[in-house]
This record gives C-alpha cells, structure tokens and sequence, in this order.
C-alpha cells in the first residue's frame, strides 16, 4: 500500500508545483520526468524481451496434458475478460464523451532543462518475436546455459524495475501533473479517475461471479461455496499486490475445492505467471479511459481493440511479480498499437497503479477457477 500513497503524493506533490511554485521548479520536476520517461522507454523492450523468453523457456516438461489445458484455459480466459470489458467500456462512453480532457489546447508551454533521448535497442515487435523465438529453442532444446542468461537477464531487469523506475513512479507522474496544472487541465482529469477505477472494479467483480456461476453449473457445485473458498487469496492478493506471493494461500484454497493435489500443484504456480484476467480488465478500461481523456485519440472500437486485446493476452506473461509490473509491461503495446505519448503513458500508470491490488486480487481468484476446469477436463484427473 505504500507504493499508492507514494503515488498519490505525487500526484498532489505534482499539482501543488504546478499551481504555486515558480516555473523554474516546474520545469526542474518536468526535467526529472523527462529522464525517467527515457528510461522507461528504454526498459520497455527489455522486459518483454527477457520476462517472456524466461518464461516459455522455464515451463514445465513432462506434463503436456496439464501444460495444455492451463495455457489454454488461462489465455482464453484472458481474452475474453478484455473483451467484455472493452464492449462495456464503449457501452458506457456516451455519458462521458466530450466532457474531459487532459490535453491543453492552449496555455504556458513547460520545457525540460535537458533534452534527453535514450534510444531502445529494439523495438517492441521485435522483442516480442526474439523472446518467443529463443524461449521456445531454449525450451525445446533444453539449452541450460542460454537459460541462465535469460534468467539472469530478467533479475537484472526485475532489479531495475523494483529498485529504480518503480520507486521513480511518483517523480514521474509528479511531472505530469504538474504540466497540466501549468495547462488548466488537471481539474478535468482526477474529476475522471475515481469513476475509472471504480468501474474497473466493479468489472473485476462482474467477471469472478460469471467465472464461478458458469464453474458451478460446469461441475453442479455451488458458485457461493466455490467463491467462499477462494477468498482467502482474494484478500490476501490485496495485501501482498503480487500473484507469486500468494501462492500457498491460492494451493490450499484450490485444493479445498476439490482439486486434486497433482494438478493444483501445477496449475496454480504456473496461472500466477501467465493468468492476468484482472489486470488486462484494468488496462483495457483504463487505456480507453485515457484515449477517452484526450481530444487528439479517438476511442477505439472492439474491432480495432480485439489485436491489442490479443497482444496483451501474450505480453502479460511478462508481467513481473513486482507491483505494478503488469502495467510495465503494456507499455510497448500502448505506445505501438494504441498510440499512447508520454503524458497518456504516465495517465494510464497512475490509474493502473491506484488499483494494482484488486487487479491481483482478481487474477489469484480466476486462477481458481482455471484450476478447477483443469482438474475436470484433465485426462488423468
């Protein structure tokens, strides 16, 4: 919980500079937001490229009708939580549309005392398609020492995120804010941010009950009992804000639903990593949120939202334990498929980082659920 009040002083920190500070300490704190953008952007493809290598190439062998069944149950449902929630997110827009905005359309111009630019050493894409490439040769081959590096690779990236750029978040959209203070635009923005992060909850909700009212249907079991079982990692996602450190509360609750030992033991470890059900509902809906905020971005509709939806399905295997490591990790998928710019990026940060424990939350829940369907589909179950 840190991390959000650290966030929301920020955020406060940022608007107070911007509304009564000097400019020359607005454009200082922008300077500092300059320079941690280019890191950020720098770091973008780093993290795709050695969190989804480590990961395809760490999965487990020797047990493909288990392996099968979860990646495929825990990708579906991934997509499809996007999905929906892309379709109420456009079935809510009219009441909103024309009413916000975060960009200025005229006003003081806020510069940076450096002009910084830290080229990537690769493009998102082409991360993305390296990671798969070297994760599956890795996997295949049992190449040991090219996992080491990859491995080794994702602590050092894992390290800069938790001891550098995720402590920086605050400087960050402190610099933000504080632009659109100078601009008149902050008003506008925060009136938007408590709506946003309620409707991602509320969809986070909407989607556990229809996973555990279909579930209970599927096995002719009680949905309340099922989701009885499982709150006990809800609550205990929303305290630690990561999927891994709940894993042993996830295991001794699938396990009370009657999931056999054997394929609890294996589905759950493995849907911590790549089910994030909860967290691509929140970047969808705060993705479009932002999109929705700025006069220069058209809100997209599902036909154009459906490949990002995909991507994100994909790119969430990166998704680091860290907090906040999800949202890190779409930001090549914001930026290249969605057009995101530097304001939208931190915009979408601080929406996403403001309810990063019940998007946990909601993954650990669902994963419940993928081990269930595991268990009942499951040759040897």
């Amino acid at each position: 919980m840190s991390l959000i009040l650290k966030l929301i002083a920020g955020i406060l920190g940022g608007i107070l500079v911007g509304f009564y500070f000097p400019m020359g300490l607005v454009e200082l704190l922008y300077t500092a937001k300059v320079i941690v953008g280019q890191l950020i952007n720098f770091t973008i493809p780093l993290i795709i490229l050695f969190f989804i290598a480590s990961g395809i190439a760490g999965l487990p062998q020797g047990s493909g009708h288990l392996l099968g069944k979860t990646v495929g149950f825990a990708y579906g449902s991934t997509i499809v939580a996007g999905t929906l929630a892309v379709l109420l997110v456009n079935a809510f827009i009219p009441f909103f549309d024309g009413a916000i905005g975060y960009e200025a359309v005229s006003g003081t111009e806020v510069k940076s005392y450096i002009d910084l630019e830290i080229a990537p050493l690769m493009g998102v894409m082409t991360a993305l398609a390296t990671a798969f490439i070297f994760g599956i040769g890795i996997s295949q081959l049992n190449l040991v020492k090219l996992k080491e590096v990859v491995d080794q690779g994702r602590d050092v990236i894992d390290a800069l995120l938790a001891k550098v750029i995720i402590p920086a978040l605050p400087i960050y959209i402190a610099g933000v804010f504080a632009e659109m203070a100078v601009a008149g635009t902050v008003a506008d923005t925060l009136s938007t941010f408590g709506i946003v992060l309620l409707a991602a909850i509320v969809m986070h909700w909407l989607w556990l009950s229809l996973l555990y009212i279909g579930s209970g249907i599927l096995l002719k079991r009680s949905p309340l009992e099922l989701i009885k079982n499982m709150l006990p990692a809800y609550f205990t996602a929303i305290g630690t804000m990561s999927s891994a450190a709940t894993i042993p509360v996830s295991l001794q609750a699938s396990k009370a639903n009657g999931v056999k030992e054997e394929v609890a033991n294996f589905s759950v470890p493995l849907c911590a990593t790549i089910h994030l059900s909860g967290s691509t509902i929140t970047i969808v809906t705060c993705a479009m949120a932002v999109m929705l905020l700025s006069p220069s971005m058209a809100v997209p509709s599902l036909v154009q939202m459906l490949p990002f939806v995909l991507m994100l399905g994909i790119v969430m295997i990166a998704a680091p334990g860290a907090p906040g490591g999800a949202v890190m990790s779409a930001l090549g998928l914001l930026t290249s498929m969605l057009g995101f710019n530097e304001a939208a990026v931190a915009l979408m940060i601080a929406l996403y980082l403001a309810q990063d424990s019940f998007g946990t939350a909601c993954n650990v829940t669902g994963d419940g659920v993928i081990a269930l369907w595991v268990n009942r589909f499951s040759q040897r179950a």
